[in-house]
C-alpha cells in the first residue's frame, strides 16, 4: 500500500510539471482555446491527474 501512495505522489507531481507553463498561461489569460490546446498537447498527463482524482478511495 505504501508503493501505491509513492507512485501517485510521484504521477501528480510529473503531471503538474509537464502542464506548469500552460497552467501559468491559463493562470494569466484564460481562454477556451488555451485550455483546449492544454488538453490537446498534454493527453497524458491531463488523463493521469482526472484519473487520480477519480480514482475509487479504497486505493487512498
Amino acid at each position: 500500500m505504501g508503493r501505491v501512495s509513492w507512485l501517485v505522489v510521484v504521477l501528480a507531481v510529473l503531471a503538474i510539471l509537464d502542464l506548469w507553463s500552460e497552467l501559468q498561461l491559463l493562470g494569466e489569460h484564460f481562454t477556451w482555446s488555451s485550455l483546449g490546446y492544454a488538453v490537446g498537447q498534454h493527453p497524458l498527463a491531463v488523463a493521469v491527474l482526472l484519473l487520480l482524482i477519480l480514482r475509487p478511495t479504497r486505493l487512498r
